[in-house]
């Protein structure tokens, strides 16, 4: 059972600005599915509809000893911040370039699965070349200073 799930391609893709954790509205099947780590990120998004908050194309596979009850793997999920955080995201967002991306699924310490969202503004592909050049200087550092 893996305790938090990472979206790793969401730091390679963007530089993020802003992190907050939002809780989420699931079907008991869908929680049944996180806990053992069959999540993927691939090509989700937030996005704001009527004021509220959603989350797209986040793929949450279907629980394996599910019946009819079941889920979809893939829908919109609502996603639960508190007033003041959405009028600044939706505030944020109408500025060029901005974008809500999934960072992270964790549990808190009461068992809650929270989804870590960023607000993040895209890289440029010279970016991250030079966050690969930055990443690989870092890790020769490390292993210079472990001998």
């Amino acid at each position: 059972m893996s305790s938090e799930i990472k979206n790793r391609a969401a730091y390679h893709e963007y530089f993020i600005e802003d992190k907050y954790d939002a809780g989420m509205v699931l079907k008991g099947t869908e929680i049944k599915s996180i806990r053992e780590g069959k999540v993927s990120f691939a090509d989700s998004f937030c996005m704001f509809y009527e004021g509220e908050l959603w989350i797209k194309n986040m793929h949450i596979a279907e629980y394996r000893f599910g019946t009819t009850n079941n889920h979809l793997a893939v829908h919109d999920r609502k996603l639960l911040l508190n007033k003041k955080e959405l009028r600044k995201l939706e505030n944020k967002l109408k500025d060029k370039g901005y974008t809500i991306i999934p960072l992270r699924i964790f549990f808190n310490e009461k068992g809650l699965a929270k989804l870590e969202i960023g607000l993040g503004k895209g890289k440029k592909l010279y970016d991250k070349r030079e966050t690969i050049k930055e990443r690989d200087t870092t890790r020769e550092m490390k292993r210079f200073l472990k001998r």
